[in-house]
């Protein structure tokens, strides 16, 4: 149990940590929105003597391997190279892109050299540190980058906008320097999350969309909205189109499909 103690300690303080250097990057930040609750994993600031040991069994497991570069190990290792002509294309992404395909009645694009690298639960931070091995090293024509959610719900730890705009540029310049096309897709709207509730989230999203569609254009990237068609008026999905109000239904994916293929086509065409 002392070891216990430890490692949750040790998780607290990286969470204080994280809080000091979100309240400098807020004093700096480039990018503003309306003041909302402070968005951290719960978890990361429990007391210690309060943790379980199921939850440290988490926490070390996520530890392990943080940005999961094991979910797509062997896999990417048998994909083959694509074929002369062929435009492969990567959608990257968090679990609105890991359930494109895999989640009951959802379609992923049959017939097109389009490969799914999404993960479910992941920020930007960890998507950028498997970048290269999960986007880079498939030889793509184009990745479509879509993130972002899970740092503003705070899933693992502080992240303020600017520090997200950095990990977009980061695996943007990333890909550019290999000669591969992005495509940035906006943040689906959001209006609360069932994991972490009362975030009041939507302003931040707006405002991410906003700067990704403005980093888009300076960068030579293509932006795609799929914020516009899946909004409601509170900044949310209807449950028609997301069931808990984050994860696209079918029906949402349905939307979205023409959407990102629309996308790929602008993008591969420049």
């Amino acid at each position: 149990m002392k070891y216990l103690s430890v490692l949750a300690a040790t998780f607290l303080l990286l969470a204080s940590v994280a809080g000091a250097l979100h309240a400098t990057g807020q004093a700096a930040a480039s990018t503003s929105a309306t003041a909302a609750p402070v968005a951290i994993n719960p978890l990361y600031t429990m007391p210690p003597t309060s943790v379980t040991a199921e939850q440290i069994a988490s926490m070390q497991q996520q530890l392990s391997d943080w940005p999961q570069l094991g979910r797509y190990r062997d896999d990417n290792a048998q994909l083959p190279a694509p074929a002369p002509g062929e435009a492969r294309v990567v959608f990257f992404g968090d679990s609105i892109t890991d359930a494109w395909g895999r989640a009951k009645g959802t379609r992923f694009f049959p017939g097109k050299p389009y490969i799914n690298r999404g993960i479910s639960g992941q920020t930007t931070a960890q998507m950028l540190l498997r970048f290269r091995q999960d986007v880079i090293g498939l030889k793509p024509a184009a990745a479509v980058i879509l993130a972002g959610t899970n740092d503003i719900a705070g899933n693992t730890g502080l992240a303020t906008l600017p520090m997200i705009e950095d990990n977009y540029r980061s695996m943007t310049e990333l890909a550019q320097a290999n000669h591969i096309r992005v495509i940035l897709a906006s943040v689906l709207p959001v209006s609360d999350y069932p994991w972490h509730p009362g975030l009041q989230p939507a302003s931040k999203v707006r405002a991410l969309n906003a700067w990704l569609k403005s980093y888009a254009a300076s960068s030579g990237a293509t932006y795609l909205d799929y914020y516009s068609a899946l909004s409601n008026a509170q900044g949310g999905m209807d449950s028609r189109l997301a069931s808990d109000g984050v994860h696209p239904t079918p029906a949402g994916y349905t939307i979205m499909a023409p959407l990102a293929q629309q996308a790929i086509e602008r993008t591969l065409a420049k």
